[in-house]
């Protein structure tokens, strides 16, 4: 009798136990195994795919860097590291933070600036000199020590979005994050809901959010991808060199089912 007059006392603790140790279950899956770029490809603008020039994308101390050492001069080589297969409804999350200065010959807009690219193109169906591949870009940037510079901005590449029930044309537009300066670790996610929802966050703080991703019909890249259904739903996801050297880390995903 006390046994069960036991069991039913000490039932709500272990129910309480169960949901508090299933919310922490989430599945979230790493992108990049902090040794190698095993799943990753490699698209340079001027160069073929798969065509890492100068080393640029490269795995040392654990985190995946963006470097130019064997670069003189930037030259306009905008490249990106795209994740191996495609996603529609996620949360990417991961860490970054800029270091050192940037490549001679890098665009003033580029100092400290980078990007996760979502719903992109294929990599293999970018042109050789294409600088940057369609998609929904979440940029990133740091600051200069003085100026404002939220991050977690949005521009768009070969697509539009719409904000407030409106679509807008406007390439990038700024967040409400606060501006990040020197060489700190900063902790970004973006949830994406296919052709729905996409919410940026910055530091655990939403700064900003959209939805209707879609191809810009006047776009010449967009153009090119030859799509009756200018919505976009799913896509690759890729990280942006951009002249100013960078690491990434702790770069994981947690699948998200379609509401």
């Amino acid at each position: 009798m006390m046994k069960n007059v036991l069991t039913i006392l000490l039932l709500p603790f272990a129910l309480m136990a169960a949901d508090f140790t299933g919310r922490g279950q989430e599945k979230w899956t790493p992108l990049f195994n902090g040794k190698d770029l095993t799943g990753w490809k490699i698209k340079i603008a001027g160069h073929e795919m798969g065509d890492n020039y100068g080393n640029t994308f490269r795995v040392e101390d654990g985190v995946l860097k963006v470097a130019y050492d064997r670069y003189q001069q930037f030259d306009g080589k905008f490249g990106h590291i795209f994740y191996e297969r495609p996603f529609d409804h996620y949360i990417l999350r991961f860490e970054y933070r800029f270091v050192g200065e940037q490549t001679p010959g890098g665009p003033g807009w580029a100092f400290r600036n980078s990007g996760a690219m979502l719903h992109s193109q294929l990599p293999e169906s970018m042109a050789k000199d294409q600088s940057f591949p369609v998609s929904i870009e979440m940029q990133i940037l740091g600051g200069n020590g003085v100026d404002d510079r939220p991050t977690g901005t949005v521009c768009t590449p070969g697509t539009h979005i719409v904000m407030d029930g409106e679509l807008t044309r406007r390439h990038c537009i700024n967040s409400s994050s606060k501006t990040y300066h020197g060489d700190q670790w900063v902790n970004v996610e973006v949830e994406v809901r296919g052709n729905g929802l996409i919410s940026h966050k910055v530091n655990g703080e939403v700064v900003l959010e959209y939805t209707e991703p879609q191809l810009d019909g006047d776009d010449p890249d967009a153009q090119r991808l030859e799509r009756k259904d200018i919505r976009l739903r799913s896509g690759y996801i890729a990280l942006q060199a951009e002249s100013h050297p960078l690491e990434f880390r702790k770069i994981e995903i947690l699948a998200l089912d379609p509401e």
